[in-house]
């Protein structure tokens, strides 16, 4: 883990600066373990990534300085990076969207529809910039019924698509303009999609 520790840490940094953190430095490091009771199955060390997401700073432990979304496209990176070749492999990604938006989030999106390439990838995410990127959608809504909490999944298609992407850019009140929105962002990512398909 020592040894390769250095080239893990450069092929991080080539992933976030894809991901909008193009000048994000990595390292990981690790402490011996005080005794031979904190020995395990992991090995006779503990390792911590430590980041500097801003030019300028030291290198600290990413589990506290790291923002919101700093920590998801971290998190990302780290999943794309991870062994994606067995077959039937699915990745979830919950909250990936969490303190970002607009650019840095077309840019998420991007990266786990090219994910999706190689693995089925499930994405809850609450931006049209991402939901757009996705081969299909799902919309999730609770509600109450006879004093209990029922979840309803529904498949959203076609012109329905186009209402529920509109719903989460503008909210409540969906106007011909935010609807033109929501086309234009999803013909925008189905052209990405034909255009990655014939490389």
């Amino acid at each position: 883990r020592r040894k390769a520790a250095p080239d893990f840490s450069r092929t991080l940094e080539r992933a976030l600066a894809d991901l909008a953190m193009p000048r994000t430095r990595c390292d990981v490091r690790f402490s011996d373990a005080e005794d031979e009771t904190l020995w395990s199955e992991r090995g006779l060390e503990t390792g911590e990534f430590f980041i500097s997401p801003n030019p300028g700073e030291d290198l600290r432990a990413l589990a506290r300085i790291a923002s919101g979304g700093e920590l998801s496209r971290v998190m990302l990176a780290l999943k794309t990076l991870a062994s994606t070749d067995a077959p039937g492999k699915t990745l979830i990604f919950d909250e990936v969207d969490a303190g970002i938006g607009g650019a840095v989030a077309d840019v998420v999106g991007r990266r786990l529809q090219a994910l999706a390439d190689r693995v089925q990838v499930l994405c809850i995410t609450h931006l049209p910039q991402i939901a757009a990127y996705g081969r299909g959608h799902v919309r999730i809504a609770k509600s109450i019924r006879r004093d209990r909490t029922v979840t309803e999944v529904t498949r959203v298609e076609g012109p329905e698509r186009e209402h529920e992407l509109a719903r989460m850019i503008g909210g409540a009140d969906v106007s011909a303009a935010v609807m033109a929105s929501a086309k234009e962002m999803l013909d925008a990512r189905s052209r990405r999609q034909m255009g990655r398909k014939r490389i």
